[in-house]
């Protein structure tokens, strides 16, 4: 089947939170964005700008659905609960130096977070969300998290989703999936955009 290459999927990693700051697993908890996310999320809005896209989707967490709003789709983007971040269970909240202090040597891409989901539970979910993204005509947008957009990432270009430690992702970063001949391709990857003085 030919695809478009035209066809995109625009990864919009939320704006930086106090724990994504400090280095703690954020998964179901719901903080808000530090002042320089709210300003990264308003140098993806007007990065995006010229960008009219067919389907807007973002997790239901308040961080990234402010990233969606403040960035000029809060009108448009629809919840999809299977952009959610990863749920890491017991190590919720928890930083990999001090997890390591109990578990020596422990890698969330290796071993996965204690009654947490697994990888290839994550990696489901991701699938999901690609599937849906593709029976869209036009061009799609995901505002999420860390984790899943990686693995999103991976997904796309048939890797395991394990294989999302090796696409690094930094907070208000923007990434963008397409094809080159057909074939699903990263076509950019975390790029973080600054904001444009309006003085």
């Amino acid at each position: 089947m030919s695809v478009p290459t035209s066809k995109k999927i625009w990864l919009v990693r939320h704006g930086e939170t106090e724990w994504s700051l400090s280095g703690q697993h954020t998964g179901t908890t719901d903080i808000p964005m530090t002042e320089k996310g709210n300003r990264q999320a308003m140098a993806t809005g007007q990065w995006l700008a010229a960008h009219k896209f067919a389907l807007v989707l973002t997790s239901p967490r308040t961080r990234a659905r402010e990233t969606a709003s403040i960035a000029g789709y809060g009108n448009v983007a629809q919840i999809d609960m299977n952009l959610q971040e990863w749920e890491y269970g017991v190590y919720e909240g928890r930083k990999t130096v001090d997890i390591r202090k109990e578990r020596p040597g422990w890698f969330i891409w290796k071993d996965g977070p204690l009654e947490g989901e697994t990888i290839d539970q994550v990696a489901a979910r991701a699938d999901a969300v690609i599937k849906r993204a593709t029976e869209i005509d036009g061009q799609v947008a995901f505002f999420a998290h860390g984790h899943i957009l990686r693995i999103i990432g991976a997904r796309w270009i048939g890797l395991p989703g394990n294989n999302g430690q090796k696409l690094g992702l930094d907070t208000g970063s923007v990434s963008v999936l397409g094809y080159e001949h057909s074939l699903p391709v990263i076509r950019e990857w975390n790029t973080v955009p600054h904001l444009i003085s309006k003085h």
